[in-house]
């Protein structure tokens, strides 16, 4: 829209002169596309100083005879431009009003389009499961690197240079060897270095993931997770072991599971005397198979003495839980 025309003085005794600016002002109403052009068309044409104010001014400089005539002419022309400023704010809010409902229409109904986080893997929610069941007796969560040093993956272990699991075709070895860093095979260097770390009594639990160079397939993978535990305290025996590890099987696999421990057999790699510790199944139905209260679920632990943890103070008693 162009600017409105600029203010011309009428004469209110002209009834000419009168209808011109009317016409003016309601061409200039018509053609306003939007509020705020009207409002400066309605303040050029009704304001204080428009046209039309200023030859109602003038009318009470009249004689009495013209006053009547003019006074009219005025009115009615004054009046005309103000109905047709209200008709046309009336068009123009009706148009912004549908414009708004369609440039800021939300439909409430549809699905909202946030993007979606995904969820925890359920090894994740597992280990922090496991590790929220032994804080809650007391004991710390003990992390360790993954790249290992070959003492606190093996030596510290007693696990002498010709043990089998130090061969190339059990272990990642990292460039160079002379580094003496390995993948670590299991979370048992945590042990290791909580031991070093913390004052005793000690009771820390291992989780993390350990690397063994196995093909992956159904039953293999060269990465896996891998939960310890660590208990060194004076007076400890297997009683407090199978009250913890009872509490936990309990915790994690219900209020009817059992547990149990058994010597370790000679063909175990924990040197003896070990225990290995499970949770057996229900026991078989008397008219089903008895061989199945034989078989023994995962996880298993097996439990080593002092006398196996190089490093370990002898002063106290000491019990070593692992389980894949």
């Amino acid at each position: 829209m162009s600017e409105p025309t600029p203010s011309i003085e009428v004469d209110p005794t002209d009834e000419a002169g009168v209808t011109s600016a009317v016409e003016r002002a309601l061409a200039e109403i018509e053609t306003a596309s939007d509020l705020d052009e009207l409002k400066v068309v309605r303040l050029a044409h009704t304001g204080e100083k428009s046209p039309l104010a200023l030859a109602n001014r003038k009318i009470g400089g009249l004689d009495k005879a013209q006053k009547a005539v003019a006074g009219k002419l005025v009115g009615q022309a004054r009046g005309r431009v103000n109905k047709a400023v209200a008709a046309r704010t009336t068009v123009l809010e009706e148009e912004r009003d549908a414009r708004i409902l369609v440039d800021e229409a939300v439909d409430v109904t549809a699905a909202t389009r946030r993007t979606r986080l995904g969820g925890r893997h359920p090894l994740t929610n597992l280990m922090d499961r496991i590790g929220d069941v032994f804080v809650g007796m007391g004991w710390e969560i003990a992390d360790g690197p993954e790249l290992e040093h070959e003492w606190f993956n093996f030596d510290s272990l007693n696990f002498k240079p010709d043990h089998p699991a130090r061969q190339l075709q059990d272990t990642f070895f990292v460039d160079p060897p002379s580094s003496h860093l390995v993948m670590r095979t299991h979370t048992s260097p945590v042990q290791m270095r909580s031991l070093l770390e913390r004052e005793l009594p000690v009771y820390v639990v291992c989780p993390g993931k350990t690397y063994r160079t196995d093909e992956l397939d159904a039953t293999h993978t060269p990465v896996f997770h891998q939960v310890e535990g660590l208990a060194v305290d004076e007076g400890l025996s297997m009683a407090d072991l199978k009250g913890t590890l009872t509490h936990f099987a309990r915790v994690m696999f219900g209020e009817e599971a059992r547990f149990a421990c058994a010597p370790t057999t000679s063909r175990s790699p924990n040197p003896p005397p070990s225990w290995t510790c499970g949770t057996p199944p229900p026991r078989a139905d008397p008219a089903g198979s008895s061989g199945a209260a034989a078989a023994w679920c995962t996880p298993t632990s097996s439990v080593r003495p002092a006398s196996t943890l190089s490093g370990t103070r002898a002063s106290r008693s000491v019990w070593a839980s692992s389980g894949p």
